[in-house]
């Protein structure tokens, strides 16, 4: 099923200039990126953002983390898009992470983790109405779309 996700990267990936590498990974696998916004986050907004970890220990490191420095957020759609993604990221800290993935060859640390992707589709649609409003997500279609998925039975595979 076609599927429309949020992928952040976080101040880190930003700061280290990692931003091209991991956009090439998402696209070099055939998934379309159809928003995307550099931007600083608020206080406010990632209040919003992680309001399900408030009662956790790390949710005041974190919103400090992700408003401390720009972050390029992105709309990623593809067939089955949720699932690719976070298998891409790999385990949440670097140093657990498996090669091969975002976090495992790009990072080691256990506090900054380069990148954030939904983990379901309501999460996805709660997460994209936070970042991206009416008209920032495009809708169109890649000439090479036959080529990223096997439609020859009828039903893109």
């Amino acid at each position: 099923m076609m599927e429309t996700t949020l992928i952040i990267l976080k101040p880190d990936a930003v700061q280290r200039g990692l931003m091209g590498k991991i956009i090439t990974r998402f696209e070099d696998k055939g998934l379309q990126i159809v928003g995307c916004k550099l931007m600083k986050i608020s206080p406010d907004l990632a209040a919003r953002h992680y309001e399900a970890h408030k009662e956790r220990g790390f949710y005041s490191g974190l919103v400090k983390f992700m408003t401390s420095s720009p972050v390029l957020v992105l709309v990623v759609r593809g067939i089955g898009s949720i699932a690719i993604s976070r298998k891409m990221m790999g385990a949440t800290f670097g140093s657990k992470a498996e090669s091969g993935t975002i976090r495992g060859d790009f990072g080691v640390s256990n506090s900054f983790n380069l990148i954030h992707g939904s983990d379901s589709p309501e999460a996805a649609a709660r997460e994209l109405e936070l970042f991206f409003g009416k008209g920032e997500v495009m809708e169109f279609s890649r000439a090479g779309e036959a080529w990223v998925y096997d439609s020859s039975s009828g039903k893109a595979e």
